[in-house]
């Protein structure tokens, strides 16, 4: 059972309680502005899955973040616990069904709720085709044929967009498998980590610290392990010690990443001689 007051308490949220736009709008602003977004179970190789009660105890009772998975799916089960009509969708992000996405149906008007796009909106918008600005970021929706409609990220987004289907359970558990365990999967190749600050967004790619406002990004690189720990600890607020142990294979993976920048501006400038 999801204990609404818990999660209410968990994203600080002090607004009202009630099936109405200034609820659903309130509670997914704090939500997104209180749980950070985070894949470190995957690179720990801890199981997870699509399951609200799992990712309730993860991330309510732990004080952990989570990934779309987990973070839609513990904001779904509150909704609903308060009374919305929520739809579950699998979307493709990354992959097929790599993706999950609510749909709230509020005053015969369909809203996209979703708290698990990394840095993408940070509240509910209506599925209407167009452009709509959200706290000086721009995004775009797309409908196209068969019920599938796309939403595209802001210019700075980690992810360019993403495809909304419709629900399928089935593939999402299968993908959340594949997306923790396969060595092709960017979330087993990368540590990603995402969270809200006044202006924008902050970012942890491995060891690049992004910080994103609508207008600018700057970057800066982690140069130590306990700076790591540290970065995660206090601009994440997630108190996770064993983040240390990842720090080899981060440097590894940041290398790598270099040399293949390096081959890119090589390729580019010997096109343009």
């Amino acid at each position: 059972m999801i204990d609404v007051t818990a999660y209410l308490k968990r994203i600080a949220y002090q607004g009202s309680v009630a099936v109405d736009w200034e609820s659903l709008r309130g509670i997914h602003r704090a939500h997104a502005n209180a749980i950070p977004y985070e894949n470190l179970d995957a690179q720990l190789r801890r199981p997870t899955t699509i399951n609200p009660t799992a990712a309730f105890e993860k991330i309510v009772k732990r004080g952990r973040g989570g990934w779309c998975y987990e973070m839609n799916g513990v904001l779904g089960a509150v909704l609903e616990a308060i009374g919305f009509k929520v739809t579950r969708l699998a979307a493709h992000g990354s992959s097929q069904h790599s993706h999950l996405v609510l749909n709230v149906l509020l005053n015969d008007t369909t809203y996209v709720c979703d708290v698990g796009f990394s840095d993408g909106p940070i509240d509910p918008y209506p599925l209407v085709e167009g452009p709509f600005t959200q706290d000086g970021f721009e995004f775009r929706v797309e409908l196209l044929p068969d019920n599938q409609w796309r939403v595209h990220n802001h210019r700075f987004g980690m992810a360019p967009n993403f495809l909304a289907s419709g629900p399928n359970e089935a593939a999402m558990e299968a993908r959340c498998q594949w997306l923790q365990t396969s060595p092709e999967s960017p979330f087993v190749q990368h540590v990603t980590l995402v969270h809200r600050t006044p202006t924008g967004f902050v970012s942890l790619v491995d060891r690049t610290l992004r910080h994103v406002t609508p207008s600018e990004v700057k970057r800066t690189t982690i140069d130590t392990a306990e700076d790591y720990l540290a970065t995660v600890r206090n601009v994440f607020h997630l108190d996770v010690p064993e983040v240390a142990t990842l720090w080899p294979a981060v440097c590894e993976r940041h290398a790598i990443y270099l040399r293949e920048a390096a081959a890119r501006k090589a390729a580019k400038a010997a096109d343009a001689r």
